[in-house]
């Protein structure tokens, strides 16, 4: 039996779970601005008195690792870890973009065409990963600007939904009969349940020493306009 805390904080939703052999039994969450820092460790409390759990009952912890919000992951990161120190059990990633695509199959169980994540980044730019009804990569993780030829090649094959933050900001320069966009958030710490449990089994575990999260692009400092 494999009991994982598990947290996602990529996007504005603050999100924990506690999954058992792949089945969430305890979720809190909330999508708000800003939150991350002050409400994670709070949802995690929570979420260990829903599952009526002691932090030794846990086997591992599982971390949504990015791309997305730096702000986000670092705090998600950085919790992840240090509960893996104090708690000494070992520390689960899972590729954040992959999560949202697994959270959509749980709805679809029987969609058959392409999933494309896409978290919202800035302007026409999203991070965004391509992938079949099996979850394996059609295209890889990629921060895209995009126009009007993006995805023309899978379009052209197969239905290809679009899911994400990033997916309704596309739909109007990617409008396509083949093409489908929904609002729906599926950045939840729920979504990570099978592919975390899956990471467990095989023993797929980070270095909490030395594990970072997946920015993708390098953070941007900026610097207030004087008035």
């Amino acid at each position: 039996m494999a009991i994982i805390l598990q947290i996602e904080t990529a996007t504005p939703v603050c999100s924990a779970a506690i999954s058992r052999d792949g089945i969430t039994i305890a979720l809190k969450e909330e999508q708000a601005s800003n939150i991350h820092a002050g409400s994670l460790t709070l949802f995690i409390q929570d979420v260990m008195q829903q599952a009526g759990l002691q932090f030794n009952d846990l086997d591992a912890i599982a971390v949504s690792k990015g791309p997305g919000s730096y702000t986000g992951l670092r705090i998600g990161v950085s919790t992840a870890k240090g509960l893996c120190f104090a708690l000494d059990k070992p520390l689960i990633a899972v590729d954040t973009l992959q999560m949202m695509a697994a959270g959509f199959l749980i709805r679809e169980p029987d969609y058959q065409g392409l999933l494309c994540s896409m978290i919202d980044a800035r302007r026409m730019e999203v991070f965004t990963a391509v992938f079949d009804a099996a979850l394996n990569y059609v295209q890889p993780t990629s921060a895209k600007i995009i126009d009007a030829h993006s995805f023309a090649e899978e379009l052209t094959a197969s239905t290809l939904t679009f899911i994400g933050d990033g997916a309704m900001k596309c739909s109007e320069i990617l409008a396509h009969p083949q093409a489908v966009f929904l609002a729906e958030n599926f950045n939840s710490a729920t979504n990570m349940s099978k592919l975390a449990h899956q990471r467990f089994l095989a023993a797929a575990f980070e270095d909490v020493a030395y594990f970072e999260p997946f920015y993708l692009k390098d953070f941007v400092f900026t610097t207030p306009k004087k008035k």
